[in-house]
């Protein structure tokens, strides 16, 4: 099993480069498709905290059921929140890559050379 991760949308283009960035590493990563098989809410959770962002810095507007759910609205809890994206996983931002270095969302593609361990 490998130590990098990717939650990722092979429909997303900077899931994709990130995915490629990654394999141009030589690092094979464990692909989550996270639309087929989504994350716990603690997994969620886990990740947003690694990240060091809130819950709402990894909802994703575009596509998503996030304007007809107003997640915009400040009322909404974390708790509330994660509840949302583990029933509509779209809501998730991709792609998210955690590797030992850390996590990240990674938006544009190259975030993720942040994260990646050196190939030495």
């Amino acid at each position: 099993m490998s130590d990098i991760t990717i939650y990722h949308n092979p429909q997303c283009s900077n899931s994709r480069g990130a995915l490629a960035l990654i394999r141009e590493s030589g690092a094979e990563p464990t692909v989550v498709e996270y639309l087929k098989a989504p994350p716990s809410s603690d997994e969620i959770l886990s990740l947003v905290q690694r990240t060091g962002a809130s819950v709402r810095d990894v909802l994703r507007q575009k596509g998503t059921p996030y304007d007809a759910l107003d997640l915009g609205n400040p009322k909404w809890t974390d708790a509330q929140l994660m509840a949302f994206i583990a029933q509509h996983p779209a809501l998730i931002q991709r792609p998210i890559v955690a590797t030992p270095l850390g996590v990240r969302v990674c938006r544009p593609p190259q975030t993720v050379l942040e994260i990646l361990p050196s190939s030495r």
